[in-house]
This record gives C-alpha cells, structure tokens and sequence, in this order.
C-alpha cells in the first residue's frame, strides 16, 4: 500500500486545481444542454420535464434553417479558401527565404490578437460603400482573413516536425517540387493540414461579432439570428441552438483528438 509520505501533494493539488478550473470553465455551456431540453415557454433550470418541443420548433422554424444553411455555406468555403491560403502561407514561412519572414508571420497570425470588434468597425467601413455587406462573398473574405492563422499554427507546427531531406530526397530522384510536395510534404502534414481546416469551419461557423456587423437583412449567419433573438424573442430556442453549436464544435474537437492519436501510434 503506498504510504502518505509517497504521495506528490504538490503534482495532485495542481491536478484537482486544474480540474475544478476546468469544470468552472464548462458549467455555463453545459448549462445549456438541459435548459435546451425543457417543456416550458421560456428559460428555465432546472427544467420541470424534458421534451424535445425547442429542438422541433428550430427544425421547422424557415428563419433557422435558412440561417443554419447559410452559416453552414459560408463556413464550407471559408475552410476550402483559407486551407489553401493558409498552407501556401506556412509554407512559404517554414521553407522560404524571406527576408522578413517574422514580421510576415506576426502579420499573419494579427487577426488572433487583434479585438474582433476592431476588425468588425474596418470591414463594415471598407465593405459598406462596396455593397459586400450582407454578401456571401463579403462573409468569405472576412472569414478567411479570420481563419487562416488557425491554419497558419497548425501546418507551421507540422512542417517544424517533419524532415527535410525527404523532400530534398524527392528532388534529387527528380520529382519536380509541386510533385515532390503531393506526394512527399503533403501526405506528412496532412493532419496538422486537417486540423487547421477544422478549426477554420468552426472559427467561421461560430463567429459572431464580425457577422453581426457584416449581416445584411437577407443575408444572416445563426450566430446574427441568434443575438436578434435574444433582444426580441427569448424563448428556449436559443438554448436548442447553442447546444445544437456546442455539439458540433465537440465532435469536431474530438476528431481533431483522434487524428493526433493515430499520428501518435505512427
């Protein structure tokens, strides 16, 4: 049996305290998976019975759908657009020459630190007299601008990690460089290339405060919808729609677990 004295009271205190932190940090969004499930008309918890009435209403309800369908459009291609963008972005930070090549990647990775209700003031000054507001192409480009350095950390990371000579390998057997990286750089970093992509959709599909500004009246993501309602029409709907949101961002967050995982055991 192990003595008291063999226990590392330091390393278990740091563990509880890392465990109630983290537990503090997900009561208010698991908060919302009960409150979602409650009979009556309006917020309330605990819920008295459990019905699925809020999650029927969101389905059937146009405005929803057609704000889901849309949020879900945009955050699709803004993972393709800053995916790609981001890729050829690290790339040329990891195995180019530049001579600035830290500023360029502070200059990157800006939108990270910068307050998105700065970046939200600009883009509705720059995107107003050109009639992207309320566009999906408006929402594409500010996405993007807001996903790539997601993508950016991520294949930096797995570019870092992998070696070089296999490429230069590729290249001395004569493999031009597009090829050399299809089929040598590319299959490497692919999960670090799969996650950036991932964090993209959900950085895009869960961004509010810039949509808020750059929504028009046709034109609305679920995170727009979902504030106008709380001004206007709380019910129970908005707690179906974050849970629906949370579920989402956590199957994702999941595969992203798995994917690392199984690049572990390789």
């Amino acid at each position: 049996m192990q003595s008291l004295k063999s226990v590392n009271w330091g390393r278990l205190s740091l563990n509880a305290y890392a465990a109630a932190v983290l537990v503090f940090l997900m009561i208010p969004s698991l908060l919302i998976i009960p409150i979602s499930l409650g009979s009556e008309p309006f917020i309330q918890f605990p819920p008295r019975s459990l019905s699925l009435r809020w999650y029927l209403e969101l389905i059937s309800d146009p405005a929803w759908v057609e704000s889901f369908i849309f949020s879900l459009k945009i955050a699709v291609a803004t993972t393709v657009t800053a995916t790609i963008v981001g890729t050829l972005a690290a790339l040329a930070l990891v195995r180019g020459r530049l001579k600035f090549a830290s500023a360029l990647q502070v200059l990157t990775l800006a939108p990270l630190v910068v307050p998105h209700i700065v970046i939200a003031v600009a883009l509705y000054l720059v995107f107003a007299p050109i009639g992207l507001t309320g566009s999906f192409l408006g929402f594409l480009i500010a996405h993007s601008m807001l996903s790539v350095p997601y993508v950016v950390i991520t294949v930096t990371s797995a570019l870092q990690k992998l070696d070089p000579s296999l490429e230069f390998a590729a290249l001395s057997c004569g493999a031009s460089r597009p090829k050399a990286f299809f089929l040598v750089v590319l299959p490497n970093i692919a999960p670090g290339v799969a996650a950036g992509a991932i964090f993209a959709f959900l950085a895009s599909f869960d961004e509010a405060t810039v949509s808020f500004f750059i929504s028009g009246i046709e034109g609305k993501t679920i995170t727009r919808k979902l504030f106008e309602d709380i001004d206007y029409n709380l019910t129970p709907v908005i707690a179906s729609v974050s849970s629906v949101i949370l579920m989402i961002s956590v199957l994702l967050m999941l595969f992203v677990e798995r994917m690392r995982g199984s690049k572990s055991q390789d």
